[in-house]
């Protein structure tokens, strides 16, 4: 039986950009399906760099958005800030959420998405360097979907990238989730308070 990691990642040999600031046109066929954003939290640069390595080798076709601390993290979440337009910064398929950030950790971030009603389901993979039992016990108690601990070398980051698109990305039914938060708008007839598109 054919493997159907394997089969996947021989289904389309296009390289997705890991910015999609960079590109130019159309960028809706990177957004949904295989091709969701994962939404990666993570403040040490080194970690980031080694990710997108890892991605690369792994074929990794979902575009990748990074921010550096807690509190982006759930701005990024809410459409606030630089964060506001849908279509550069769309919403995440998947979150990969370090623990310890500044501002908010990882925890909070965490404990923020399951108190949003329409977050809620968002799935969230903890990919941290620490894997103390409290941490561990701790993330699955606040919600998370599956706990992950950073490997030492790059082969096994590579691994640990092809489980990430095989199971969460393929296998995994993505659920419907939405912004906590809109911004309204006035409509043109009666001035009525109606939330935008």
């Amino acid at each position: 039986m054919a493997d159907p990691v394997e089969h996947n990642r021989r289904a389309d040999n296009r390289a997705a950009p890991q910015d999609l600031s960079e590109c130019s046109g159309d960028k809706s066929q990177w957004y949904g399906g295989n091709y969701g954003v994962i939404l990666l939290a993570e403040d040490r640069e080194e970690e980031v760099l080694l990710l997108r390595r890892a991605f690369a080798r792994a074929n990794f076709l979902n575009p990748l958005h990074v921010v550096s601390n807690g509190e982006e993290a759930i701005a990024y979440l809410q459409g606030e800030g630089r964060y506001a337009n849908r279509s550069e910064y769309p919403l995440p398929s998947l979150v990969l959420l370090d623990l310890k950030m500044p501002r908010k950790t990882g925890f909070e971030v965490l404990s923020w998405i399951r108190q949003q009603p329409t977050l809620c389901a968002l799935r969230v993979v903890v990919l941290t360097a620490s894997d103390a039992i409290s941490d561990v016990n701790r993330a699955y108690q606040l919600g998370a979907n599956s706990f992950l601990v950073k490997p030492v070398d790059f082969a096994r980051f590579v691994e640990v990238t092809h489980a990430l698109k095989g199971y969460w990305l393929w296998m995994s039914k993505e659920p419907e989730i939405g912004r906590p938060c809109c911004n309204t708008a006035k409509s043109e007839k009666g001035g009525v308070s109606k939330q935008a598109p």
